[in-house]
């Protein structure tokens, strides 16, 4: 639209009309805007669910964070596009509706946390804890930043989800799965069986003769379709991305260095030493300790008088900042092999001895020159996109192709002279020069020529992209594809002579025969697999010959083709094993909590279900819309 904009503008006429829409935009804004304030619903709420409303900003929020989570899983950006096809748009709405609903419920019930629960909430979460079991504030102050919290933004949400959990623990509390309900999954899951069985290959098939010119022409004739040239697109397209730009910047010794020295200290290895240490309640204590300690008493037999083990006093190679300040300055200013003064910390007072001291390595520049080099080029080359992105709009704006706007902004464009929608050249073989994760294929195949296309986000920048020519799918005759086809002809006919087999071998062992003599009458060797379950992978055995022999009795037989290959598998089931139920086992006490859930989770959703429909839910597909990008 912005571009279209550009477009409208760039002579008198344009400039005039877009100034008297931009008025006209102006003047309605100030009306509506305005109004929207003494509306009880308006463009600033996207849902209201009784008196709780989910505001524009707010949806927006969670919306772009939800995306964001699912872009960092992906390993790139989520077009709204994108979202939107995958279902994500209405899922997080439902999602954020359901939430408000028992928000809601929560509020006419008159429920509450008061602000130390939600303290010792967020306190005891393990996520939050140090090394040393307790709360780390810096850890979480940085874990919630990193997912776009503030400490109050957070705060305000954790005290919503325990209200929430107040609800939904009562709703599924007391909920218990009948024992007959867990004894039949039970064996269902873990019943086992046993197998021999038999492969049929080529070599089983015996000759297949080359066809006649009739029947390939036949052939061909009856599967034309398979054959069929698809359709192709010539594309044009250009690269700006950090990692594009970052290859050709040049950065100089002299910068490298200066960030080198401003980083050295974290790419240099630390001292490490190994301490022994043990807390004591005073100085008194600590004290007449360290003159045992000094008369030749080990820490170990000290720690064992005072119930601890050899890993409480042992601390292992640690680094100085791994220790508390005070316990640190002390045993890293200690020699080997010495007794440290009483220490006193924030946990008590200390008495170390440093056993081992393994000196640290100072970071060497040339050994890190090339990557604080890249990390110099990216940083720059992140700035160079912007400016990159601005002039190649400007560019589009103006009517000029991608191959010509690259061209004026130095920049190499690639063209791509035939590929199909699968990403692959004439020859069958993948487009080499389309960078790996980059989709432009699918996009040019969603578009046309002529068409000014929106550039395509891809690591941290863009592509642009034109589609200068198409080929239309058609029909090939038979001489380009004899050799297809004949290979194609060949294998239906093996794959024909395989299932007559199988189905005669099958004939034959239901009639008494034995799996043995028929695998030597034709020259194939005897399989055998036992113990499995049907969640599971034998060796050797398909997943799709698994389920056949779970479909098959105790000594029944059967047959199915190898998935993927020309191939058939003859089986006979040896053995079944219903294995005893044992309630007290692990197993089960995990079905059993997985049942729990899954019940939980059906009763939960049906009271909030039952709750929007009570209270009254009301949707702003406008504002929703806006939100997910629906109306661009």
């Amino acid at each position: 639209m912005l571009r279209g904009m550009r477009k409208a503008s760039s002579n008198w006429v344009g400039k005039t009309i877009m100034a008297v829409v931009m008025g006209v935009l102006i003047i309605s804004f100030g009306i509506w805007g305005i109004a929207d304030i003494f509306r009880g619903f308006g463009q600033s709420t996207v849902a209201k669910v009784g008196r709780t409303e989910i505001s524009l900003n707010e949806f927006r929020q969670i919306y772009t964070d939800r995306l964001q989570q699912i872009g960092r899983q992906f390993g790139r950006p989520l077009t709204p596009d994108q979202a939107r096809a995958f279902g994500l748009d209405r899922q997080v709405l439902q999602q954020t509706i359901a939430e408000a609903a028992l928000d809601e419920n929560a509020r006419q019930l008159g429920l509450g946390q008061s602000d130390e629960q939600i303290r010792q909430l967020i306190m005891n979460d393990p996520n939050f804890k140090s090394v040393d079991g307790k709360f780390d504030a810096n850890r979480f102050q940085g874990l919630i930043r990193n997912f776009g919290y503030t400490e109050q933004r957070y705060v305000a949400e954790q005290r919503k989800v325990a209200l929430r959990r107040q609800i939904t623990g009562t709703i599924g509390a007391g909920l218990e799965p009948p024992k007959a309900m867990l004894d039949v999954l039970t064996r269902f899951q873990n019943e086992q069986r046993a197998i021999e069985f038999v492969r049929l290959n080529a070599a089983q098939a015996g000759t297949i003769d080359p066809p006649s010119p009739e029947a390939l022409a036949a052939y061909f004739e009856d599967h034309k379709v398979q054959f069929r040239a698809p359709e192709y697109r010539k594309i044009a397209f250009v690269v700006i991305s950090p990692e594009e730009i970052g290859k050709w910047t040049d950065v100089t010794d002299d910068d490298a260095k200066k960030l080198f020295e401003t980083r050295k200290d974290m790419l240099s290895t630390p001292e490490k030493r190994q301490i022994h240490q043990i807390v004591f309640p005073n100085a008194a204590e600590a004290q007449a300790a360290r003159e045992r300690l000094v008369g030749g008493m080990s820490f170990e037999d000290l720690g064992k008088e005072r119930g601890l083990t050899a890993s409480d006093v042992d601390l292992g190679l640690v680094t100085k900042s791994s220790l508390d300040p005070a316990v640190g300055d002390a045993a890293f200013a200690l020699p080997a092999g010495e007794i440290s003064q009483p220490i006193p910390g924030r946990l008590g007072t200390s008495i170390v001895k440093v056993d081992k001291i393994e000196p640290g390595v100072e970071a060497d520049y040339a050994k890190f020159a090339g990557d604080v080099k890249r990390q110099i080029a990216g940083e720059r080359a992140r700035a160079k996109v912007a400016d990159l992105r601005d002039k190649m709009e400007d560019e589009r704006g103006a009517g000029t192709s991608v191959v010509d706007a690259a061209q004026k902004l130095g920049l190499a464009a690639v063209t791509v002279d035939a590929v199909d929608r699968s990403g692959r050249a004439p020859d069958g073989q993948p487009v080499a020069n389309i960078p790996q994760g980059l989709d432009v294929v699918s996009q040019a195949f969603n578009s046309d020529v002529g068409v000014d296309n929106d550039p395509i986000s891809f690591k941290g920048g863009y592509v642009w992209y034109d589609v200068l020519a198409i080929t239309p799918s058609r029909d090939r005759n038979l001489d380009e594809v004899r050799d297809q086809v004949e290979a194609r002809w060949r294998q239906d006919q093996v794959a024909a002579k395989l299932k007559t087999k199988a189905t005669e071998m099958v004939q034959k062992l239901e009639q008494g025969g034995k799996l043995a003599d028929e695998a030597t009458a034709i020259g194939a060797t005897v399989e055998t697999a036992s113990g499995f379950k049907r969640d599971d992978s034998p060796a050797g055995v398909p997943a799709n010959i698994v389920a056949a022999a779970f479909r098959t009795a105790k000594d029944g037989v059967g047959q199915a083709p190898v998935t993927g290959g020309i191939e058939v598998i003859v089986f006979r089931v040896t053995d079944v094993v219903d294995p005893p139920v044992d309630a007290a086992s692990d197993a089960v006490k995990k079905l059993k909590d997985s049942i729990d859930r899954a019940r939980t989770d059906e009763q939960v959703a049906s009271y909030v279900n039952k709750l929007q429909t009570d209270i009254g839910t009301t949707i702003n597909q406008a504002a929703f819309a806006q939100v997910t990008g629906a109306n661009q």
